[in-house]
C-alpha cells in the first residue's frame, strides 16, 4: 500500500478553496455501470468557505460547514450542496468578518464599536461555535450536522435546508460530544463527551439517545448519561474524537493530548485565544485505556491498561473474543498533537514543503491492542494474551496496571490509513476481516485502501492527480460475505473538464464500477453517511 506517488503540481490546493453553494442539483455524467440496487443519497460534510471578506480561516477545521449530496435514482445521478446556516455562518456573512472563534481562528470584537464596549465584549467571553462541518447522522427520524461542541444542527437531508440549532447542554451533563456516535440496530445512539464531575473535577460521560419514539416526541429530550469515567488529570481532560463499542463494553482511550481547562476558561476573557491554543501534550502519562460495561452500565475501575503515547482520532472496530477485547485503532505515534500540522498554510504549501512538515509530524500506524478481561495478581510479569492470531501483548505490573504492546496491522513512512470504515451493520462490535480507509500521503489524500486486518493484505485504488475522500461502505442487499458491496467516495481531479466525481468501487476487489462526474470542484469533505431510499 505504500504510495510512491508525488504531487509536484500541488493540485491538492483546490480541495482547500472556497466554493459557492448550488441553487439546484446538477446532473452528473456517468461512465461505467452503477449497480441497479444502489439508490439513495450520499451525504457529506466539510468546510466550504475558507475566508470571510478579507479575513482568512487558518485551520482545516475552521472553514464554514458545507453539506454535499449525491443522489442516485435509477440511471441518474445528481449533485447538490448548501451551506449550513449556522449562527457562525449567518453572522459572518452579515458582518463580512469572522464573528465566532473557530478551532484555529480568532474572532475579534467588532472594530466599529467604541473602546468601552469592545472592552466589555472581551470579558463577556467567546461564544462556542456551532460550525457543524465534521459529520452528519440520524437521530430518530431526523438528521443532524455536527461538530464536537454542544451544538448540533438539524437539517433536511433532501433539500439540505437548515432547520434548527440544538444545544445538547439543555438535556445532558456534557460540554460537547464526539462527531462519531455508535448506532445500534434499533436506532439507539451512544456517544461520549467530557463534563464537569464532582468538585469541579473533569470526567467523561457516555450518553445514550433512544431510538425514534412511537409518540413522535424528540428522542434527544429523553437522552441520558449512562456511565461516567474519571479523567486522569483533574483540570485537563484528554481530547476525544471517537470511542469503541463491543457487544457488552464501551472502550475509551485516554490520550496524552489534553485540553488545559484553565487556559480554556481564561481564553473566554483574554483576547486572541483559539481552541487550538488550549491544547497541550502530557509528555509523561503515555496512553490509558478505560473499559465500562453496557448493561448494567458501570466503570471497570480495577482494570487499568497503559501503553506508550499516541494520538488517536479514529477507532476502526473493537470486539470480544475468548475473554479479551480486541481494539483496532488508527494511531499517530507520540504526544505531539497531529492537528498542529493541519493548518491550511501547511496543507496548501508547495509539495516539497508539505513533505518536510510531514517528516516532523507524528508517524501514523494502524495498531491492534488486546485487553484481557480476567486479571489475576499471580500472573504478574507474563503475557496474558492467549489469542493465537495476534502478537499483541498485555503484561500485568506490580502496581496493578496492565502494560499493552500492539500488533502493527499497517505501517508505512508518512503513509496513513485514516478515516476508517467497516461493514458497520454486520461487523461493528464483532470479529471482522476488512477495513476501508483513505490513504493520506504526507497528509494529502490520494488513494483509497482496503485492509485485511487478519492477514494484513492491502488493496489500492489510486489515479493520477485525484484526491478522494473517506470511502463509505454500502452492502449489497442480501449479501452473505462481509465485503460484498460498494465503496462510495467523492473524488476531486483538478484541471479535468468535470473536476468532481462520485466514485463507485467494488468493495471486494477495489476495482472501479462507475463514476458520476460533475462540472464543479468539490472541496475536502470529512465524514458523512449513505442514506438509503425510503421504504415503499
Amino acid at each position: 500500500m505504500v504510495s510512491r506517488v508525488e504531487h509536484p503540481a500541488a493540485g491538492y490546493r483546490k480541495i482547500f478553496e472556497t466554493v459557492e453553494e448550488l441553487n439546484e442539483p446538477i446532473p452528473a455524467e456517468i461512465t461505467g455501470v452503477i449497480p441497479s440496487w444502489l439508490s439513495g443519497s450520499l451525504l457529506r460534510m466539510g468546510p466550504g468557505l475558507f475566508e470571510v471578506g478579507d479575513e482568512p480561516f487558518h485551520h482545516l477545521f475552521d472553514g464554514q460547514a458545507l453539506m454535499h449530496k449525491f443522489d442516485l435514482k435509477g440511471d441518474q445521478v445528481t449533485y447538490f450542496r448548501k451551506f449550513i446556516k449556522t449562527d457562525a455562518y449567518v453572522r459572518a456573512m452579515t458582518e463580512n468578518r469572522v464573528v465566532i472563534t473557530e478551532f484555529g481562528t480568532v474572532a475579534y470584537p467588532d472594530p466599529c464599536k467604541n473602546v468601552f464596549s469592545r472592552f466589555f465584549t472581551y470579558f463577556r467571553g467567546i461564544e462556542v461555535t456551532d460550525n457543524c462541518l465534521v459529520n452528519v447522522y440520524p437521530i430518530g427520524e431526523d438528521f443532524y450536522a455536527v461538530t464536537e461542541t454542544n451544538y448540533i444542527t438539524k437539517v433536511d437531508p433532501d433539500s439540505l435546508e437548515t432547520l434548527k440549532k440544538v444545544d445538547l447542554c439543555k438535556y445532558l451533563s456534557i460540554n460537547g460530544v464526539t462527531a462519531h456516535p455508535h448506532t445500534e440496530a434499533d436506532g439507539t445512539i451512544y456517544n461520549i463527551g467530557n463534563c464537569f464531575g464532582k468538585n469541579m473535577s473533569l470526567a467523561y460521560n457516555v450518553i445514550k439517545i433512544p431510538p425514534a419514539q412511537k409518540d413522535k416526541s424528540d428522542p434527544i429530550e429523553k437522552s441520558q448519561v449512562v456511565v461516567q469515567l474519571p479523567s486522569s488529570e483533574r483540570l485537563k481532560p484528554s481530547y476525544i474524537h471517537s470511542f469503541g463499542i463491543t457487544e457488552n463494553y464501551f472502550v475509551f482511550v485516554e490520550q496524552p493530548v489534553k485540553i488545559n481547562l484553565l487556559k480554556f476558561l481564561s481564553a473566554w476573557s483574554v483576547r486572541g485565544a483559539t481552541y487550538m491554543d488550549c491544547f497541550e501534550s502530557n509528555e509523561s502519562m503515555g496512553t490509558w485505556f478505560h473499559l465500562a460495561t453496557k448493561e448494567p452500565a458501570g466503570y471497570m475501575k480495577s482494570h487499568k491498561y497503559r501503553t506508550s503515547a499516541f494520538n488517536l482520532f479514529h477507532h476502526i472496530n473493537a470486539y470480544e473474543d475468548q475473554g479479551f477485547i480486541v481494539v483496532d485503532l488508527c494511531t499517530w505515534k507520540g504526544h505531539d498533537f497531529v492537528y498542529n500540522y493541519l493548518y491550511l498554510a501547511n496543507l496548501r504549501d508547495e509539495w516539497e514543503e508539505v513533505k518536510k512538515a510531514a517528516m516532523r509530524a507524528p508517524q501514523p500506524e494502524v495498531r491492534r491492542y488486546v485487553l484481557p478481561l480476567d486479571i489475576h495478581r499471580e500472573e504478574q510479569g507474563r503475557n496474558l494474551v492467549s489469542l493465537s492470531y495476534t502478537t499483541a501483548t498485555a503484561v500485568l505490573h506490580s502496581d496493578g496496571t496492565v502494560w499493552l504492546e500492539p500488533e502493527v496491522l499497517f505501517s508505512g513512512p508518512r503513509q496513513a490509513f485514516e478515516f476508517p470504515q467497516i461493514n458497520y451493520s454486520k461487523c461493528c462490535g464483532r470479529k471482522y476481516s476488512f477495513a476501508y480507509g483513505l490513504g493520506l500521503n504526507h497528509f494529502i489524500p490520494d488513494r483509497i485502501v482496503k485492509l485485511n486486518v487478519q492477514t494484513k493484505e492491502t488493496w489500492l485504488w489510486q489515479e493520477e492527480d485525484c484526491y478522494p475522500s473517506e470511502p463509505l461502505f454500502v452492502p449489497t442487499p442480501g449479501a452473505t460475505e462481509e465485503d460484498d458491496g460498494v465503496l462510495l467516495s467523492i473524488v476531486v481531479k483538478p484541471g479535468a473538464e468535470r473536476p468532481g466525481f462520485l466514485l463507485v468501487l467494488d468493495a471486494m476487489k477495489l476495482t472501479e464500477l462507475a463514476r458520476a462526474e460533475v462540472n464543479t470542484v468539490i472541496p475536502v469533505t470529512l465524514h458523512g453517511m449513505y442514506k438509503p431510499p425510503p421504504s415503499p
